[in-house]
């Protein structure tokens, strides 16, 4: 069975997933500065930025993302430029 539709479509539906992948990649996976608390405050000690189990997750999902993306770019643009 082969279904026809529009090439435009799997390129923009590509093109959104890599967009989106790596917004998500860039602001959800980014490391979060600690919070400080009061007790914390008085020290001058400056705490590294932590990457929870929030972000490792928005960050290798962002990467599926783009891969995916890239796929169906590449794979779209085959099949084209192959009949």
């Amino acid at each position: 069975m082969r279904l026809n539709i529009p090439p435009i479509i799997p390129y923009a539906v590509g093109a959104m997933l890599v967009v989106f992948g790596l917004l998500r990649v860039k602001y959800l996976g980014a490391p979060r500065p600690p919070r400080i608390t009061e007790d914390d405050a008085g020290s001058s000690i400056e705490a590294a930025p932590v990457r929870g189990k929030e972000q490792h997750r928005h960050l290798r999902m962002g990467v599926v993302w783009v891969l995916l993306g890239l796929f169906l770019l590449i794979s779209t643009y085959v099949q084209l430029h192959r009949q």
